[in-house]
């Protein structure tokens, strides 16, 4: 009978996104997905970067406790918030928002704070994180802002843009220490934590 000690933990994305489930899977680990059900409105006076870190470690929290307990699990939670001129950024959900959203941005810096958890349901522990990228916009037309939205349509993602297609053309500039945190999972940061919690990445532990 195998040892179930020498199994690694089971690994689960808090997350609703397909683009956290697409950059999860170039880890090559198994995974299982389950959405949380929490609030994501931002608290009054809060930073941006306390609402996504609060906010990726509600969502690592709340799938945690709908987990079978006789396991152990480890459970990544992420959020993020796009923020320029101290204004958070969020989904425009709409064409004409999402349109406002660049317009807005063009010729600007905007930070995106994508916040991270991973959060052990064996030890109750959160290893936490909240990486930064700037990214610095194009000044575009109205026409090509919005010949970019029909395009593409990133309605669900903060900023109106999707770095990891056409939307790249709409920036100047990025600068991060994790290129993969502007798509919404910061890999580099996440490998980190999943070693730190002896997970198993590359067939090591």
């Amino acid at each position: 009978m195998p040892d179930s000690s020498k199994r690694p933990p089971r690994l689960v994305l808090a997350s609703s996104s397909q683009y956290r489930r697409k950059l999860l899977e170039r880890l090559r680990v198994p995974f299982d997905v389950v959405v949380p059900a929490i609030d994501e409105t931002p608290l009054a006076g809060e930073t941006p970067e306390a609402t996504a870190l609060r906010l990726a470690e509600a969502k690592a929290r709340a799938v945690a406790q709908v987990l079978a307990h006789d396991e152990r699990a480890l459970v990544i939670g992420s959020d993020q918030v796009a923020t320029y001129d101290g204004l958070q950024i969020g989904k425009p959900g709409t064409h004409d928002r999402a349109l406002a959203q660049l317009q807005a941005m063009r010729g600007r810096d905007v930070l995106f704070h994508s916040a991270l958890c991973l959060f052990d349901s064996a030890s109750d522990c959160a290893q936490t994180v909240d990486v930064i990228t700037r990214v610095r916009f194009r000044n575009l037309p109205d026409a090509a802002l919005d010949a970019y939205l029909h395009a593409e349509t990133p309605y669900d993602v903060a900023g109106s843009a999707k770095s990891e297609g056409l939307g790249i053309a709409l920036l100047d500039a990025i600068h991060s220490d994790d290129p993969t945190a502007l798509v919404g999972l910061p890999l580099i940061a996440l490998s980190s934590m999943l070693l730190a919690a002896d997970y198993p990445l590359l067939g090591a532990r």
